[in-house]
């Protein structure tokens, strides 16, 4: 009798290791998809500050061209006056 006590606390204790390894497996597995997506993320952010950097760099120089159009105005009004 007590043999299949230990034989059947043995089976349980071996069925539970089994389920442990394969959920530490599973979470593996998602630490290494929660860390790809960690990385997307970071690029996407990236992209989006070059991005706007680019904006702000064009900005900057419309409103040049902008500010050399006025004075080129300004010195025609002043030729034709």
């Amino acid at each position: 009798m007590s043999e299949n006590i230990e034989n059947l606390m043995l089976e349980q204790l071996r069925a539970i290791r089994a389920g442990q390894d394969r959920i530490e497996f599973e979470v593996k597995e998602v630490k290494t998809r929660i860390s790809h997506l960690e990385n997307v993320v970071l690029g996407n952010r990236r992209d989006s500050v070059g991005a706007q950097e680019d904006i702000y760099r064009q900005q900057t120089t419309i409103d040049k061209m902008a500010d050399r159009i006025d004075r080129i105005e300004k010195l025609l009004q002043n030729v034709s006056a």
